[in-house]
């Protein structure tokens, strides 16, 4: 008798745990609700990388557009933009976007310290692109975004023939 008297008021207990815990989560619900009927502020913080005395204008292109002028269609057109970090701390390069396909910048990976050189070197495929172009590649560092620019026109490669030679032609 005891043991079904000790199981009953373990069951009462545990119902009644059940029950409060059913309360608590409908005041949780409500309160949820509330709060998010509340218009909140966030205070937008900057990372810590950002704290940095370095600018974009730290890094200091020698010049930031390149004319090729006219070139012809084929070989790749390539230009070495250089740079000096006029900064007092390293310039890291994360990343050189071109604003296409047909242009491919390459950087250097480690970091460029005060007073050092850098180069971002830049190919423009000509080939089937015939015609003038404009385009653009975005080095973005620690110290910031510059936008460097190509420019050109591709002259059209003259097309060549194949000579037809009649001893070549096989007749059986």
């Amino acid at each position: 008798m005891k043991k079904a008297v000790l199981s009953l008021g373990l069951l009462v207990l545990c119902s009644g745990v059940v029950m409060a815990q059913g309360k608590k989560d409908k005041k949780d619900k409500k309160a949820a609700t509330e709060t998010a009927k509340t218009p909140v502020q966030v205070e937008v913080t900057p990372p810590a990388a950002a704290a940095t005395s370095l600018t974009a204008d730290n890094m200091a292109f020698k010049d930031m557009t390149h004319d090729f002028g006219t070139v012809m269609e084929g070989p790749d057109a390539t230009y070495e933009f250089v740079f000096t970090n006029t900064g007092k701390e390293p310039i890291i390069i994360e990343k050189a976007q071109p604003s296409c396909g047909c242009t491919v910048p390459s950087f250097p990976k480690e970091p460029i310290v005060p007073g050092a050189k850098g180069t971002i070197n830049v190919a423009y495929h000509t080939k089937g692109r015939p015609n003038a172009f404009t385009k653009t590649i975005s080095v973005v560092s620690n110290a910031g975004t510059k936008v460097l620019t190509i420019k050109g026109n591709v002259e059209k490669a003259p097309e060549t023939s194949v000579p037809q030679n009649s001893s070549m032609l096989k007749t059986n």
